[in-house]
């Protein structure tokens, strides 16, 4: 071979080094950012009690669709009314190095030290709709639930002044039941003080099931005990103490009120076994908890001054409004905003009857 074609070759196979050479260059500098990129990522666990509750898997649903809109990775875990299981999925999250962690607790004195331990790490917490106590979580984002209660006791003295009144509490692990019961009680004390309304009886719902408000309702029938109303902390618990006053030919006969504006409760409304519902607008918790949780993953303060003791801290407490829901509003509420269509909720009144 010549000495000039040798030397061609030669610089063949220098510029096919070079390019090869140049083009590992390339795709190392792109994996790079490819990797900055998915480290960059926010990583949000999510943390719920259960998905028994209808509301709670809108909750999922829009609070997942809000982060990953917004970039965000959501790792979801539900703990199925179980303590410890909530206790191992929360150090399954924080193992997975979370930025934030977004829990709705089942327990509010069960899930403390994890807690702590997920804060210890570095990794910020949100209660999401139930405060954990003793925990100084970073935000608790909410409704007013006071206010609750208060629309409930409010509404149902509006249709019965007087007469004798259930008050069929929520779960007791749960502090938004102690606030729900806080709010009606401070609402019908002037009416219990000067004799219009009889507490005939008062009880808990462990795990919020409606078993117990049943039971409670055909308890105090079976003994002939008359009830003008029932206050009931939720829509589920409604429902429990409504099919007994069915068994018993008197459903709509006894004012009943609930919250959550579950499906159910609102066709009970144009029904007319039911009363009322406290619709919680929870787009906007749901929405707003992750706008939230994104932020404080980059470090951003959010301004609030509401506080609340978690009977250690003071926490700060995001907390939106809640709406009272009747047969007359039902339309400008629950309907207007999407919650439920009109079709499913007058589902069993003939169309002829149904409100423009």
């Amino acid at each position: 071979m010549s000495s000039n074609r040798k030397l061609k070759v030669i610089i063949a196979i220098v510029s096919l080094l070079i390019i090869i050479a140049g083009t590992m260059i390339v795709v190392a500098i792109n994996s790079k950012k490819d990797q900055k990129v998915k480290d960059d990522t926010i990583k949000i666990g999510l943390s719920i009690d259960s998905l028994v509750i209808e509301r709670w898997q809108r909750d999922r649903n829009i609070f997942v669709a809000k982060a990953k809109e917004l970039g965000a990775e959501v790792l979801v875990l539900n703990a199925n009314e179980d303590n410890d299981t909530q206790i191992k999925q929360m150090k399954y999250l924080i193992e997975q190095d979370v930025d934030v962690l977004v829990v709705i607790p089942y327990d509010k004195n069960g899930i403390t030290e994890v807690t702590k331990a997920a804060k210890k790490k570095g990794i910020k917490v949100i209660a999401y709709d139930r405060l954990i106590f003793n925990a100084n979580v970073d935000y608790y984002v909410s409704f007013d639930n006071e206010k609750v209660g208060r629309y409930m006791a409010e509404s149902i003295l509006g249709a019965v002044p007087k007469g004798n009144y259930v008050i069929i509490n929520g779960s007791s692990k749960d502090n938004n039941s102690k606030m729900f019961n806080k709010g009606t009680i401070d609402a019908l004390k002037p009416f219990v003080e000067k004799g219009d309304i009889n507490i005939l009886k008062e009880v808990w719902a462990e795990d919020w099931r409606e078993e117990v408000a049943y039971s409670c309702i055909e308890e105090i029938l079976s003994k002939g005990e008359h009830i003008d109303g029932i206050i009931a902390a939720n829509d589920r618990l409604a429902e429990g103490a409504i099919e007994a006053l069915a068994e018993n030919r008197i459903a709509g006969d006894v004012a009943v009120v609930g919250h959550d504006a579950d499906l159910s409760a609102c066709q009970r409304i144009v029904e007319g076994t039911q009363l009322m519902t406290v619709y919680k607008p929870i787009k906007i918790l749901a929405q707003a908890a992750a706008e939230i949780a994104i932020k404080i993953a980059k470090g951003e303060i959010i301004e609030n001054e509401t506080l609340i003791d978690d009977g250690t801290y003071y926490v700060k407490y995001i907390k939106h409004d809640v709406i009272p829901v009747t047969k007359d509003n039902i339309e400008d509420t629950i309907i207007r905003d999407g919650f439920h269509i009109k079709e499913d909720i007058y589902r069993n009144i003939p169309e002829s009857e149904w409100k423009d």
